[in-house]
């Protein structure tokens, strides 16, 4: 079961919250520049002020969009080409709503005129080019349209073969004055939590404690387990509704997270199996990574070792709280 299976019955959902769009717009470029670390590319970016920077978006959506493109941009360019990410923002004719612009240039191998119709399909792969050199399911651009549709925006794509491609997503977002975002921008202090059920699957003891200690003192009810199949093993042995979120080490022995994440999302019989959030939590933040943790069905990617804030924001973005 794909993240574009849960696009599909509407279970992942657009849930804008109010943000610094300039952080955001940035916080790809952390993700990119790991994964240019081994790489020859000149990378510029070239990120203009926005008239104004607090708007409500969904910043994991966001950041999951720019890093599948940049992430694509830098796996099909060759060592010695370029890439330029560009963002600009434009006010809208009401006042109260500006458009963001974000282009993503590079030199890199291109697509034939016929592939770029079939660009945003599910399992699209060009063949007999370079292109087939590459790993990847081809779910990433149909599920990064499906994201960008999902927020009101819209996205492009202009390609010559040889030549290099060239993205471009505009996203619609609604103005905040920054009074406004200071008092909607909840902390732990603010949310009661007591009683949230979270199935976490670690294997690094320590982690795992680290983890159940922040959790806990929040009031949540934590049930451990140390690999994938205990896991999945641990929410289908127990009844519908018995977990609220699932966070899901990548990394473990037995079962992996991806694969444990396929094996609950395909579980028959079971209303909570497609719905549930299941998190990935590495400590890995590179863009293969990232659009790994989507294609396997997961609802997003926090950092490891956890940050207590980012999973607050995480649980009040996909949960009734």
């Amino acid at each position: 079961i794909q993240d574009n299976s849960l696009i599909e019955n509407r279970k992942i959902k657009y849930t804008p919250s109010p943000v610094d769009i300039a952080e955001v717009s940035e916080s790809a470029l952390t993700i990119v520049y790991g994964y240019l670390a081994n790489r020859n590319i000149n990378f510029k970016s070239e990120i203009d002020e926005p008239p104004t920077p607090f708007v409500l978006a969904d910043p994991v959506r966001i950041r999951d969009v720019l890093v599948n493109i940049l992430g694509n941009a830098v796996k099909f360019t060759q060592d010695g080409g370029s890439i330029t990410y560009r963002v600009t923002y434009q006010m809208m004719d009401d006042n109260r709503h500006m458009r963001a612009h974000f282009e993503v240039r590079d030199t890199g191998i291109g697509m034939s005129e016929d592939f770029i119709d079939h660009i945003f399909d599910e399992f699209s792969q060009e063949s007999q080019d370079a292109r087939t050199k590459y790993k990847g399911t081809g779910l990433g651009m149909a599920i990064t349209k499906k994201y960008v549709e999902l927020m009101g925006g819209t996205i492009s794509v202009e390609s010559r073969k040889g030549k290099g491609s060239t993205f471009t997503v505009e996203i619609p977002m609604e103005i905040r004055k920054q009074d406004e975002s200071e008092k909607m921008e909840l902390t732990p202090r603010d949310v009661d939590l007591k009683g949230l059920k979270i199935l976490l699957a670690e294997d690094n003891e320590l982690n795992a404690e680290i983890a159940i200690v922040q959790l806990e003192e929040l009031g949540m009810d934590i049930t451990w387990v140390k690999d994938g199949k205990e896991a999945l093993d641990m929410f289908s042995s127990k009844p519908q509704g018995s977990f609220d979120l699932i966070l899901m080490d990548v990394m473990m022995p037995n079962m992996n997270g991806y694969e444990a994440t396929r094996a609950i999302r395909g579980l028959d019989g079971r209303g909570d199996a497609l719905k549930i959030p299941i998190f990935a939590m590495t400590a890995n933040a590179f863009a293969e990574d990232v659009q790994a943790s989507l294609e396997s069905g997961m609802n997003g990617h926090l950092s490891k070792p956890i940050v207590i804030e980012d999973v607050i924001k995480t649980i009040l973005r996909n949960l009734d709280r």
